[in-house]
């Protein structure tokens, strides 16, 4: 009885997200005035939060908590019969991206002890705190600043510190994530509207999500300014402070190094074989045989989230414009996590 009003609740939840998202501007009920704080809130204190991509993130969650959907992604586990304490340290670089954890914690039948991030330590507990109440009190978790007394942990931190992660949970059930992005592979002729898609994949959260594009493959034809031209929607991203300074210091240093680059004002390209690029720039690539882009992605498995192509080219990708709409069983660093949760 306590998964079903909990899957009620997380709909009750999406319906209120919904409600909000789709307010009309000329009314000012108690829900708006407390989603309005709240994201205000956030974005002082973690700049990168803002509130369009709060939205965003809000109206994923809202899309995903269906009936329909919540059913066809828990029927597949078992629930367990006896609740155990399940430590999350969550992760801040893209609102709610520590949510899903969360989610698959307590209808897994555990209780989740969560050690919030600092950049992301708002919206979280406000719409368990909702969930909670939609569900008539059967959602239990904690909001811990040190994680004690647990039997197992899910963390989630950058290549540095999940080497100190991985040896300070070493006696215990563990999931470490480290550091990952996505990639793109162009076959050369997509489509102006296929490319906007993939801009939104590169450029969404402004480059900072796992899920992002961050280097980019193109046949050894393909014209860079076509790129440059599906960018356009989203030149305002320079008018961001924190965006814009990564973007001076970067071009400064390829300008000093006498890098080669390619500048459109608001996001570089750098011919580079890396995986991951700094922030404002795109890595690319030119291949002349697929075969060169499936031995890159075979080498760097362990560091690439997704894969953005058309389904023709017969890798294991995703669409164009869908990195940032990930379904319910989308697990970070592809680890089934309620799998993981059913040995707890």
């Amino acid at each position: 009885m306590n998964i079903e009003n909990q899957v009620l609740g997380l709909i009750k939840l999406s319906e209120y997200i919904k409600e909000y998202l789709t307010k009309n501007p000329e009314d000012d009920n108690e829900t708006d005035i407390e989603f309005e704080l709240l994201l205000k809130r956030s974005e002082i204190e973690n700049p990168w939060f803002t509130i369009d991509n709060q939205k965003f993130a809000l109206q994923e969650w809202a899309n995903l908590l269906t009936q329909e959907n919540i059913n066809n992604w828990i029927r597949n586990y078992s629930v367990s019969k006896v609740s155990k304490r399940v430590g999350l340290i969550l992760a801040g670089n893209i609102p709610l991206v520590g949510f899903h954890d969360v989610v698959s914690v307590v209808l897994s039948g555990h209780i989740p002890l969560i050690k919030l991030s600092s950049k992301d330590k708002l919206m979280v507990p406000f719409l368990l705190k909702k969930w909670n109440e939609f569900s008539g009190d059967a959602v239990q978790f904690e909001l811990v600043e040190r994680l004690e007394n647990f039997d197992a942990v899910i963390a989630t931190g950058s290549n540095n510190t999940a080497r100190y992660l991985e040896y300070y949970f070493k006696n215990h059930l563990s999931i470490i994530r480290k550091n990952r992005t996505s990639a793109a592979v162009l076959k050369g002729d997509e489509t102006p509207e296929e490319l906007q898609l993939l801009a939104e994949d590169i450029f969404r959260y402004f480059g900072l999500g796992c899920r992002n594009v961050t280097r980019v493959f193109i046949p050894e034809d393909f014209v860079i300014d076509r790129l440059f031209e599906s960018f356009v929607g989203f030149q305002d991203i320079i008018n961001h402070h924190k965006y814009a300074n990564n973007y001076d210091y970067n071009r400064a240093v390829y300008l000093l190094n006498q890098d080669k680059f390619w500048d459109n004002n608001f996001v570089m390209m750098k011919e580079d074989e890396k995986l991951f690029s700094p922030l404002s720039v795109i890595n690319f690539s030119r291949y002349s045989s697929l075969d060169e882009v499936k031995s890159f992605i075979a080498e760097n498995e362990e560091n690439i989230q997704c894969i953005v192509a058309k389904e023709e080219l017969g890798l294991d990708s995703i669409p164009f414009g869908e990195a940032q709409h990930p379904s319910l069983d989308t697990y970070a660093d592809n680890v089934d996590t309620m799998k993981f949760l059913e040995l707890v």
